[in-house]
């Protein structure tokens, strides 16, 4: 029946000299502009939740909501539209969950860095990035590095995002004699959080279109009935960017101690996006026979451009969104879903003051529930060899313990490496990796 249904299409839509036809070979992909739009409206309802938890992320760093708001639009909707007419691929971007909370919380809060130098940060693993993919070099590194560490790193990063969700919400409070423990759950906040979080799980689960962003508007709309949101409107023109274009400072970020940063930044987003993309790539039918996968290398270069130019705006890295599934399961097989995410984030610059209603406890919500789905990539670890193992426990343990990114993938590398040697396995560790666990021991020693 499906085939049959994907002829119907076909013969339905011949191909034709419009433009659509000609930008996208709609035709080819076994699609309609109906279909595309329809997708393309569905992955952008499911990442929507972006453009007020971004913002508050970015706010804890320092910068202005407001333009933190319009960076968030912009740099997602020049991805998305990068990512459709280039590489015609139906992935929605946006800045990424865990590296927004990474720059704020741990470049400038643990690390006492400015929000200018880690935008220059951003500017230069940006940068990294596009060498690495418009050259050879990105295969050899992502080869490089064991999956056991790969999968941690994504895991690590989700844990870390979950100990903010649940900090920001007061779900758990600092404590003289145990470090944290449990917050008082009577209050607002951290009830209305755990709700919203509750909330999300159960319609994710029934898979309730727009879960996420229901969640969080349904929760800013108990705590405004509460008393503790104060209204000030739905729509207006778009705030001034201007506090945050063009701010990123790149000598700040040129700094020694600035290294780890920017290898951080570089690694968990070239990790997250291979993986994004390979699976969509699964999901949309861009997977050959044979194993090819169409236009890969321009989507990843579509990616990295982004991030780039996401700096510029003020943003986090701008990453591929798991979430564009949504739109395939929907039918979105080619770049015109993308494209239609990219304008509906323009169209969304006009809801600042929705934006800035939207309180903390309602974004941990959120928080809370993409650490949880960040986890999943430990179960596709090996946990029948313990010198895989032990150092992707240690990784993703130690980044939310040490309140630090950089501080776990370098005890992740350095443990990988160590317990190799001294088990005699040693022809598994790539020159890459030897490289790496050296600068993180210089990191510790002379950082």
């Amino acid at each position: 029946m499906e085939s049959t249904k994907q002829e119907q299409i076909y013969v339905a839509n011949p191909a034709s000299p419009g433009l659509l036809e000609r930008l996208f070979k709609l035709s080819l992909h076994n699609t309609t502009v109906k279909i595309e739009l329809a997708a393309g409206l569905t992955t952008f309802i499911t990442m929507a939740y972006i453009i007020f938890v971004n913002p508050n992320i970015m706010v804890a760093a320092g910068m202005d909501h407001g333009a933190a708001f319009v960076a968030t639009c912009l740099a997602a909707a020049f991805g998305c539209f990068l990512m459709g007419l280039y590489a015609n691929w139906p992935v929605g971007l946006a800045p990424g969950m865990g590296l927004n909370a990474f720059f704020s919380y741990t470049v400038v809060g643990a690390m006492g860095y400015n929000w200018h130098v880690a935008l220059g940060a951003v500017f230069l693993s940006g940068l990294l990035f596009m060498i690495l993919t418009f050259t050879k070099i990105r295969e050899w590194l992502l080869n490089s590095i064991p999956p056991s560490l790969r999968f941690s790193m994504g895991a690590g990063v989700g844990l870390f995002l979950g100990l903010i969700g649940l900090k920001e919400a007061g779900i758990v409070v600092a404590s003289p004699a145990t470090l944290i423990h449990l917050g008082d759950m009577t209050s607002p906040a951290p009830f209305l959080a755990a709700i919203c979080f509750l909330m999300i799980a159960i319609m994710e689960h029934h898979r309730v279109f727009g879960g996420i962003l229901i969640s969080i508007l349904t929760v800013t709309l108990a705590g405004w009935g509460l008393g503790l949101v104060e209204y000030h409107g739905v729509f207006s023109m778009p705030p001034s960017i201007a506090p945050t274009f063009m701010a990123m400072d790149i000598g700040g970020a040129l700094n020694v101690g600035m290294i780890s940063v920017i290898l951080a930044f570089l690694f968990v987003h070239m990790f997250d996006t291979a993986g994004t993309l390979m699976g969509v790539a699964q999901r949309a039918n861009l997977v050959s026979e044979n194993g090819h996968i169409e236009n890969l290398s321009k989507a990843m270069k579509a990616d990295s451009t982004a991030s780039t130019f996401g700096a510029l705006l003020g943003c986090p890295p701008v990453t591929s969104y798991v979430e564009s599934a949504a739109g395939v399961a929907a039918g979105g097989r080619t770049g015109l879903t993308a494209v239609t995410v990219g304008v509906l984030f323009v169209a969304a610059m006009f809801f600042a003051p929705l934006a800035g209603m939207i309180p903390a406890y309602a974004t941990a919500g959120a928080l809370i529930y993409v650490a949880m789905l960040m986890m999943s990539g430990m179960a596709h670890i090996d946990w029948k060899d313990h010198t895989n193992t032990i150092p992707a426990i240690i990784t993703a343990i130690m980044m939310p313990l040490t309140f630090s990114v950089t501080d776990g993938l370098a005890l992740g590398f350095i443990t990988f490496v160590v317990i190799k040697v001294g088990t005699g396995k040693h022809k598994e560790i790539s020159a890459s990796l030897y490289a790496l666990a050296a600068i993180c021991i210089a990191k510790f020693i002379f950082l």
